[in-house]
């Protein structure tokens, strides 16, 4: 399931990030995203949403959002 889909609260862990965009998995990268890593959407926004990864958290927009499968 996509990022965008999960529920609010639910901790996840990340399976892999769906892009061909290196700039976007760097980006990730450095945010502590990546496979193996656990994350936890806090809410939903209309735009994309709000997560906690390690102990940041994070607005991302929808196109992130849709890249990363939980």
């Amino acid at each position: 399931m996509r990022l965008r889909e999960a529920v609010a609260g639910e901790e996840y862990i990340i399976q892999q990030i769906e892009t061909d965009d290196d700039e976007l998995n760097a980006f990730l990268f450095s945010l502590g995203c990546y496979s193996g890593e656990k994350i936890t959407v806090i809410s939903h926004l209309q735009g994309g949403c709000i997560v906690s990864i390690k102990d940041g958290r994070y607005t991302i927009d929808r196109q992130l959002a849709d890249a990363i499968i939980v």
